[in-house]
């Protein structure tokens, strides 16, 4: 089934459809919260210790909150955007934005692009944008307290060197 009479009112049209992915409550909703989980973590890491002890609790609480921001952002989100996706803006794979079947400048390529390729493109962008937040967040709660500062020369007064 073609939506589009050409090819740019398609991608215009894919392009409004990801766009209006953030007008689903569901999946806007997710995205926010997720952010808010990352947030807390990025906040606690400013304000803890490297060397504060840890009891038994807090390593429990830390554990499931790792666990759950883990699970919310990699199957939580990306299913709220893929039932978005299939549902209300029929991002089917009947869809046919280029190859065999489509009506556009692209009918001649060998390989079928439909909608829920792009779907499952923004699928993957969520997943890639999910891996690299737990790789940073990880560094980031590593190197906390571990603050670089430059030692500048004074003078017997307190006043800084400056080299000419």
């Amino acid at each position: 089934m073609i939506i589009a009479a050409s090819f740019l009112e398609q991608v215009r049209h894919v392009i409004g459809s990801i766009l209006l992915g953030f007008a689903n409550v569901a999946f806007t909703g997710s995205l926010l919260l997720s952010f808010a989980l990352v947030g807390a973590v990025v906040m606690l890491s400013k304000r803890r210790p490297k060397d504060a002890p840890l009891s038994w609790g807090q390593a429990m609480f830390a554990a499931m909150y790792v666990t759950f921001t883990l699970f919310w952002f990699f199957g939580v989100v990306p299913d709220r955007w893929l039932n978005y996706a299939q549902g209300s803006l029929g991002m089917r794979s009947d869809a046919i934005l280029a190859g065999p079947g489509s009506t556009g400048w692209f009918k001649n390529i060998p390989v079928v692009i439909s909608k829920s390729t792009i779907a499952d493109i923004v699928t993957t962008v969520i997943y890639g944008v999910g891996f690299t937040l737990t790789v940073s967040l990880w560094a980031l709660w590593q190197k906390r307290g571990q603050a670089v500062t430059e030692e500048i020369e004074t003078s017997p007064y307190g006043r800084p060197l400056v080299k000419a």
